[in-house]
């Protein structure tokens, strides 16, 4: 007779099984994006964008990597200041104003560019001794009259400085005389040793 206090068998566990939900469909059939699934998208390299360079290895790397920086700086600093940008240019270049007077005296052919090499050769004339002494008065009246050019050519000059200076920056404060003296001095140097660099042609309206 079976007895009426023995345990059932017991019956095995059904196996449970989780099934993951099935992304839900946007309208129109459209495909969740990853941002919607909550997975991050890998961050693309912007092109341009120096990446960080590694740590050095030791002491002369770290120098030699210094050293080039430095060397890169210059040279980004020098053609900066040579093409006329403003981050490198020293303080007397600075400014518009300073900008229209260069492109006063680059706008045109100025007599001073000739007055230096005409004082080069004065100067050979007259370490020259074995010359006839007429060639050394004809040098030194050719100095003078260059003298005298260059002189009249500053004045013109720095009247279309003052009347354009006036004309477009009437609220400018620098001084007169020191925009006269930086564009005498721009004129009597050679064109293609100025610093900055012309950014007008010779004939050019300004």
């Amino acid at each position: 007779m079976p007895s009426l206090f023995r345990r059932k068998p017991e019956e095995p566990a059904a196996s449970v099984v989780v099934s993951e939900p099935e992304p839900e469909v946007g309208p129109r059939g459209q495909t969740p994006s990853k941002r919607d699934l909550g997975q991050k998208t890998p961050k693309r390299v912007i092109a341009g964008r120096r990446m960080p360079e590694p740590p050095a290895a030791n002491r002369k790397e770290a120098a030699k990597r210094l050293r080039d920086k430095q060397r890169q700086e210059r040279v980004e600093a020098r053609e900066g200041m040579a093409n006329g940008d403003e981050r490198f240019l020293l303080a007397r270049d600075k400014g518009p104003v300073r900008k229209l007077v260069r492109d006063i005296v680059d706008s045109r052919r100025t007599i001073g560019t000739f007055f230096f090499g005409t004082t080069f050769l004065v100067m050979l004339v007259g370490f020259n001794r074995s010359l006839n002494p007429n060639i050394y008065f004809a040098a030194n009246a050719l100095f003078f009259v260059m003298l005298l050019a260059t002189a009249v050519d500053g004045f013109l000059i720095s009247r279309t400085v003052k009347k354009l200076v006036k004309q477009r920056f009437p609220d400018a404060k620098d001084r007169m005389g020191s925009l006269y003296l930086y564009a005498i001095m721009r004129s009597i140097s050679f064109r293609f040793i100025r610093n900055p660099k012309p950014q007008v042609k010779i004939g050019q309206a300004i």
